[in-house]
């Protein structure tokens, strides 16, 4: 019987790149979206996209991670890739990060278990980390400070114990990517990417500030790369770091948007307390109406705080990058246009 591979929160960005790229290289015969929502539902045009590329290859499941899942598919699963998560930062209460990030990972193990499948990818986030300014890699102690960060670091435990069960065989690879950019990604960068393009980003003493990020493709490789490793060298559990070595600063960021969209801006500075009191002014106004804007406080003080994550594993273990800031920014240009018009 063939194998197949399941993505859990598999219509989501990543999880729909990553079937991309699990099918494009030939990797399992069939690939399953286990989603609350299929991709039909979803508003980016590339999605469905996929469903047109890979036809049967390719089949959408729905269901809530938080729930038992009574489903199972007709082909022995070799691979469970496990993206299910509530992580818009803001966006959700406390108890949301927790409620879906927490019981997914128990869901989703104790269905492992269930059909005997012995290979999982869960992707983490770099949040567990915290907030400073310092330098830090796979080995620095996680000292979560939001609700998402520390449901993260939960729910790794969670499949730490799933593998503990069967030490001898279960092989778990555990991503913390930075912030993942893209075709689809509708976040942080997309919005960067808005702002470069129509003049309206500015500079508040975050020039040289530091985001550990990493294009929507490499993190896939590298996903993929670091379980091969693991394979041949008999390790039960890897974590890495899914970041560019060493993370890009806003300045770095802003240069390769300008580049790639072929523009020239000379971004003014503004006092970052002048802007995130017009934030909170904006929100104040803006949340009671439900309108939706790119100034949320959250994402303000977001800017002015470095990421530094840096990739140790992928580093001290001899992974090549197959793209640049720039280089990303291009491929990224090149095959969703519609995001960078």
């Amino acid at each position: 019987m063939n194998n197949c591979a399941v993505i859990f929160g598999g219509s989501g960005f990543i999880g729909c790149s990553f079937a991309d790229y699990l099918l494009k290289n030939k990797l399992f015969d069939k690939v399953y979206l286990y989603d609350l929502e299929s991709l039909r539902e979803k508003p980016f045009p590339y999605r469905l996209e996929l469903l047109e590329k890979y036809g049967t290859l390719i089949e959408c499941v729905s269901g809530d991670v938080r729930d038992k899942i009574i489903w199972k598919p007709a082909e022995r699963v070799g691979f469970i890739a496990n993206f299910a998560a509530v992580h818009r930062e803001p966006g959700h209460e406390d108890w949301e990060y927790f409620k879906t990030n927490l019981c997914g990972a128990e869901t989703v193990t104790t269905w492992a278990e269930e059909v005997g499948c012995d290979n999982i990818i869960f992707t983490s986030s770099i949040s567990p980390y915290g907030i400073s300014e310092e330098v830090k890699d796979e080995t620095t102690l996680p000292v979560p400070v939001t609700a998402y960060g520390s449901s993260k670091l939960a729910a790794e435990k969670i499949h730490l114990v799933w593998q503990a069960r069967d030490a001898a065989r279960r092989k778990l690879v555990i991503a913390r990517p930075g912030v993942v950019f893209g075709p689809g990604e509708g976040g942080n960068v997309t919005r960067l990417v808005k702002a470069v393009r129509k003049g309206y980003f500015f500079y508040m003493a975050n020039r040289d500030t530091r985001k550990a990020g990493i294009y929507i493709k490499e993190l896939c490789n590298a996903i993929w790369w670091v379980h091969q490793l693991q394979l041949k060298l008999g390790n039960g559990v890897l974590l890495f770091n899914g970041s560019m070595n060493p993370g890009p600063s806003i300045s770095e960021y802003v240069a390769a948007i300008c580049k790639v969209a072929g523009i020239t801006r000379i971004v003014p500075r503004v006092p970052y307390l002048l802007l995130l009191s017009l934030a909170v002014c904006i929100d104040l106004f803006a949340r009671p109406l439900r309108i939706s804007h790119p100034f949320s406080p959250v994402r303000v003080r977001k800017l002015v705080r470095s990421n530094n994550i840096m990739p140790g594993f992928l580093v001290n273990n001899g992974y090549r990058y197959l793209y640049t800031l720039e280089s990303a920014m291009q491929d990224w240009k090149q095959d969703c246009p519609r995001e960078w018009g």
